[in-house]
């Protein structure tokens, strides 16, 4: 590439994208409402990139803009759309190519493996406003505004990943030796997807012309059961598996004291049945080499240890 990599964004996904592009060399700005990032080598802007004026300048000089941006999880629906159209007004002002880290929300429940093509059939909020989302930056990529490939990944793990179905309290009280309490049935299959996995993939999408105007999910390791995941967690750290199904009773409980949990309502379907994701497009078109799943627990509580 050439020109300034922005990455909107300095959550779990947006550091991820910011260090692999570090990695191979590239100019690199983060952009974020601080202005405060923990990497070195990298540049950083302050901006509320609601608004668009500000987005802009944030993104000036880019030839790849990365949107990474996760606002907090209760306020998706009023937020997600314009944090959106200003990275799209911004990326088209600077010429630059526009990706987008999306998750698979907007499926809703399905039967079989996921795949780009199923419809966007979500009826919760943050499902459809993910797919409110995806069709206006495609819609933004059809109409010539902007060039824009949309990454999707599956629930991830990884370094400054936390909140997540598999983020602190996995890892956390893996390494602690506590009892780990999953949601859903943790013998059905899921697909979790490895954080630096995801920002790789968000990278080939922005390097490649021939990816844009079309939506991928990225490559993630086998899948595997959550109770096999967590196993393998536990026994990469070091300790033995103290696996605890919440009761539903438990979780009505305890959500009612927590905002978060409340949310997962909507999308408790993903963890009571198989839910594969599948990136044999993304395999077909680029080539596939996602990290093991035993390589990609030990990095995770490398960063455990280190925090």
């Amino acid at each position: 590439m050439t020109g300034t990599q922005v990455v909107l964004g300095a959550g779990s996904l947006g550091l991820a994208v910011a260090r692999h592009l570090g990695n191979r060399g590239e100019q690199v700005r983060v952009v974020n409402r601080s202005g405060e990032v923990p990497l070195d080598d990298v540049e950083t802007s302050q901006a509320d990139l609601a608004e668009t004026a500000q987005a802009r300048r944030a993104c000036e000089g880019a030839s790849a803009v990365y949107f990474c941006v996760q606002p907090p999880y209760t306020k998706w629906p009023a937020l997600f759309p314009p944090l959106l159209e200003s990275a799209i007004e911004a990326a088209a002002d600077a010429n630059a190519r526009l990706v987008v880290g999306d998750n698979c929300y907007m499926y809703g429940p399905t039967e079989g493996p996921l795949t780009e093509d199923l419809p966007s059939a979500a009826t919760g909020s943050k499902g459809r406003t993910r797919a409110e989302v995806a069709r206006t930056a495609l819609q933004a990529h059809e109409e010539g505004r902007v060039e824009v490939s949309i990454g999707r990944a599956s629930d991830f793990y990884g370094p400054h990943v936390t909140v997540s179905s598999v983020g602190e309290r996995v890892f956390a009280n893996a390494l602690a030796g506590k009892s780990i309490y999953v949601v859903g049935d943790p013998d059905v299959r899921h697909t979790y997807t490895f954080i630096d996995d995801f920002a790789r993939a968000l990278v080939t999408l922005g390097d490649r012309p021939e990816a844009a105007g079309e939506a991928w999910h990225v490559p993630s390791a086998e899948t595997t059961t959550t109770r096999e995941f967590i196993e393998l967690v536990c026994e990469t750290a070091g300790t033995s598996p103290r696996i605890r199904r919440m009761p539903p009773w438990l979780f009505r409980a305890v959500s009612t004291f927590s905002a978060e949990l409340r949310e997962l309502h909507e999308t408790m379907y993903m963890f009571e049945e198989p839910f594969e994701v599948d990136h044999s497009k993304f395999a077909e078109a680029f080539g596939a080499d996602p990290t093991p799943h035993g390589e990609a627990i030990e990095r995770t509580l490398e960063w455990y240890r280190s925090k």
